[in-house]
């Protein structure tokens, strides 16, 4: 007796191998049109490096690259780059980022200076305590130790 069995194509069965054994193993899926774990932190590491091609660049208020930057222009045109659009102003980008506490803080998050009026300035977390930004006029894009402890995180998803 001769069995016939339908073969899928090695797409389809390279996809269920790697399902069964990421579940087998304990790992995760991503469902599509998600972000995972891994791509949102190849993202924003991607978009720390592009921040950090920016040494040197001056600050202009208004900017938003690609050669001359104010701060949330400088966290714009690096997520944009990375593959994630952010909103125009530091307070928006407050808005659309997922609030994590200092001990979570990850390189590539963005980080938010905050007073009673509200949210005045964001840069990108370099670790160590420091992040890129475009501080100011007369000044130019750099790496920076974070002055204050009471600044706030943000994670772009």
């Amino acid at each position: 007796m001769t069995v016939r069995m339908h073969t899928p194509n090695l797409l389809a069965r390279t996809g269920t191998v790697a399902a069964l054994t990421l579940v087998t193993l304990g790992g995760t899926t991503i469902t599509p049109g998600t972000t995972g774990g891994a791509e949102a932190a190849s993202v924003s590491a991607h978009a720390l490096r592009v921040a950090a091609s920016k040494r040197g660049s001056p600050y202009q208020y208004g900017a938003q690259g690609p050669d001359a930057f104010d701060c949330s222009g400088l966290t714009l045109y690096s997520f944009l780059r990375a593959g994630r659009a952010l909103p125009r102003t530091a307070a928006a980008q407050y808005s659309r980022t997922r609030h994590v506490p200092a001990g979570a803080r990850r390189r590539g998050d963005l980080v938010f200076f905050h007073s009673a009026n509200g949210i005045y300035h964001v840069g990108i977390y370099a670790g160590n305590g420091r992040m890129w930004h475009a501080p100011k006029a007369g000044s130019t894009v750099r790496l920076e130790r974070i002055w204050s402890p009471g600044v706030w995180y943000g994670r772009v998803r």
